[in-house]
C-alpha cells in the first residue's frame, strides 16, 4: 500500500472521523463558553481601560506571587515551629480570598491572551502574548539564578545540612506558580491603550477631502 492510499485509508478511518467529530463539538463548545463570558470580559477590560489601573493590578498580581516566595523564606527559617505553620496559613487565606479573584481580573483584563490559542488571537494579541512570554521568561530565568545562588550560600555544612521539607515543597510551589502566572502579570503590565476607532481617524481625514472637493 503507497503512501497516499495509507493516508485515503486514515482519512476515512471511524477512528479518525470519531477523533475529528469530537475536536469539532470541543471547538464549538469553547467558542459558546468565549461569547457567554464577553459581557463579564467587557466590564471588567473598561474597568481597567487606563493604563495606570492596568499596571496597578499587575502589581497587585506580582505582589500575590512575592508572598509566596515570602512563605517559603519563613518556613526555610522556621520551620518546623508553630509560627511557620501560622504563617504558612495567613498567606494561604490571604490568597485564596484576595488572589484567586485578582488572577481572575488579570485574565478578563488581558481577555486570555495568554491562555488561548494562536488561531483565537489577532495579530496585535499575538504580538502582545510573544512580548509577555519572552519578559517572563528572563524574569523566571533570574528568579532561578537567584534561588539557585541562595541556597548555595546557604547550605555550606554539606551532608549534615537539613533543608526543611516544607520549605522546599513551597519554593518548589512558588516557581510554578511564577513560571505559570508571571506571564499574565507581565502581559497586563505591558498590555497597551485599544487602538482608537478608525471611523473616527476616517471621519476626521475625509472631512477636509470634502471641503477641498466643494471648493
Amino acid at each position: 500500500m503507497t503512501h497516499e492510499e495509507r493516508s485515503a485509508t486514515d482519512r476515512h478511518s471511524p477512528r479518525r472521523s470519531w477523533w475529528s467529530e469530537r475536536r469539532a463539538k470541543s471547538q464549538l463548545g469553547r467558542a459558546e463558553r468565549l461569547r457567554a463570558l464577553n459581557p463579564e470580559l467587557e466590564r471588567i477590560s473598561a474597568r481597567y481601560a487606563s493604563r495606570r489601573s492596568r499596571r496597578a493590578l499587575a502589581v497587585a498580581g506580582g505582589s500575590c506571587l512575592g508572598l509566596l516566595w515570602a512563605d517559603a523564606a519563613v518556613s526555610w527559617i522556621l520551620a518546623p515551629s508553630d509560627t511557620a505553620m501560622i504563617v504558612n496559613f495567613v498567606i494561604l487565606g490571604v490568597l485564596l480570598v484576595a488572589g484567586l479573584p485578582l488572577a481572575g481580573r488579570l485574565i478578563a483584563t488581558t481577555r486570555g491572551m495568554i491562555s488561548r490559542r494562536e488561531q483565537e488571537l489577532d495579530e496585535r494579541e499575538l504580538t502582545g502574548r510573544l512580548r509577555a512570554f519572552t519578559t517572563a521568561h528572563r524574569c523566571t530565568t533570574t528568579v532561578m539564578v537567584l534561588v539557585l545562588t541562595v541556597t548555595m550560600v546557604a547550605d555550606r555544612d554539606g551532608r549534615d545540612s537539613q533543608i526543611p521539607g516544607a520549605a522546599l515543597f513551597l519554593i518548589l510551589f512558588a516557581l510554578l506558580m511564577t513560571h505559570v502566572l508571571l506571564p499574565l502579570v507581565v502581559a497586563t503590565w505591558q498590555l497597551p491603550d485599544p487602538p482608537a476607532d478608525d471611523d473616527e481617524f476616517g471621519d476626521g481625514e475625509d472631512e477636509p477631502a470634502r471641503n477641498e472637493n466643494v471648493f
